[in-house]
């Protein structure tokens, strides 16, 4: 009895399938394609822009009928098949920001120098190279030895220490946090 009922099921979808190909070779016809795939991008899919090739292999084995359907409504039935723009991607890689001004090494050293003369301390500060704590150290102890006193040298050191320890005080409280919890 199983086995009448499979073979009875089979020949509607053998069917439909064989209706398939024909609706199929119709719309290929009409589009002037010459292959499966050129037909999606006549078919609009709800989440935007045209239906994949892999989705259209998908729809051809598991929903045949549905697929006849949008043949039909997209492909066949219009007189003019109108293209479906395609979705819009996300962009790939990354942008260059073109409100952002861009300086060469010597334009910043000449504004740094302008910085220097008009004595504007928060430019200089902006505009200075950044340094690790061990160049300020060793830059502090070469100025010692040979004799010169170098106030900004100084404040960038002690800039640089400031910043030093509140990074480890943040990460001890975040440490602290986590074996509260």
């Amino acid at each position: 009895m199983s086995y009448t009922s499979e073979k009875e099921t089979a020949l509607p979808k053998k069917k439909s399938l064989d209706e398939l190909e024909g609706v199929i070779a119709r719309a290929i016809k009409k589009v002037r394609g010459s292959k499966e795939n050129d037909l999606c991008k006549y078919i609009p899919v709800t989440t935007g822009g045209y239906m994949h090739h892999f989705t259209l292999r998908k729809m051809k084995t598991k929903d045949p009928q549905e697929l006849s359907t949008l043949i039909e409504k997209f492909i066949i039935s219009p007189p003019r098949p109108l293209v479906v723009s395609p979705k819009r991607r996300a962009p790939r890689g990354s942008r260059k920001r073109r409100d952002q001004v861009v300086f060469t090494k010597n334009q910043l050293d000449r504004l740094l120098n302008i910085a220097r003369l008009a004595g504007d301390q928060e430019m200089i500060t902006v505009l200075s190279p950044k340094k690790s704590l061990s160049t300020y150290k060793r830059e502090l102890i070469q100025s010692i030895r040979q004799g010169i006193v170098d106030q900004e040298l100084w404040n960038a050191y002690a800039e640089s220490v400031n910043a030093q320890q509140s990074i480890l005080a943040s990460d001890i409280g975040n440490l602290l946090l986590q074996e509260q919890s």
